[in-house]
């Protein structure tokens, strides 16, 4: 419990330490702002081992994307919207519209060019989403996008919605299944940790050019077993 209460306290006194301190970036180009966000992502991912006992594997790292790639996580809670700024080259997450007026939080991530979606618009949502994903690709980056729309307790049954059949379709490129167990450290909810590996594993990716259905099928069934497979650990 004490750690937990250490951890909290390391990761919210960060934020604005990082956002204030390190603000002069928003006023650079690009990389310097993705720079902050980077060093804030591996400070916190540092608290967390040493505070908390939570330490962050990454496998699979063998079919991780380097260049443009549309990547669809397992998301049990806040670890895999840290994770991917210190695992990927130039991260872009799809996150809801209603964090971009946040101090510092929103500014850093409309500086960063992140994917706001107004979830409550639908159809127009989507199609805003699949403008702003195609020119992300463009500009060499990682997409990332939680095909559950929101966080999901470790083991739930799981929910997927239709925005990354959508950019699976418009962008035809592969998507890399990015499978976790992080909700098992760092739940969704509360602010008490629990010490052990979290993993976040890419799979092999899934290829271009497959029907929607198909597409849906393939991309749940793999992400849910590898998922699965990290709840239980090694004998």
């Amino acid at each position: 419990m004490l750690r937990s209460l250490g951890f909290t306290l390391w990761l919210y006194l960060s934020m604005p330490l990082f956002a204030i301190g390190l603000s002069p970036a928003l006023l650079l180009p690009h990389r310097y702002a993705m720079g902050v966000i980077k060093l804030w992502a591996r400070f916190v991912l540092f608290g967390l081992r040493w505070i908390a006992g939570v330490r962050v594997e990454f496998r699979g790292l063998e079919h991780r994307p380097a260049g443009p790639a549309l990547i669809a996580g397992k998301h049990q809670g806040m670890l895999d919207v840290i994770v991917p700024f210190a695992l990927l080259a130039d991260p872009c997450i799809v996150m809801k519209k209603e964090l971009m007026p946040l101090p510092f939080f929103g500014w850093f991530a409309w500086k960063t060019k992140m994917i706001a979606v107004d979830r409550s618009a639908h159809a127009k949502a989507l199609k805003d989403m699949v403008k702003q994903a195609r020119a992300r690709r463009d500009e060499g980056r990682q997409i990332v996008i939680f095909p559950e729309g929101t966080r999901k307790p470790p083991g739930a049954e799981p929910d997927y919605k239709p925005g990354i059949a959508a950019l699976y379709r418009d962008l035809d490129c592969p998507c890399w299944p990015l499978a976790t167990n992080s909700g098992v450290h760092w739940p969704a909810h509360g602010f008490k940790r629990h010490p052990g590996v979290a993993v976040f594993e890419f799979l092999p990716p899934i290829a271009p050019g497959l029907k929607r259905a198909e597409f849906m099928a393939e991309l749940e069934n793999r992400l849910e077993t590898a998922s699965t497979a990290l709840l239980t650990p090694p004998a």
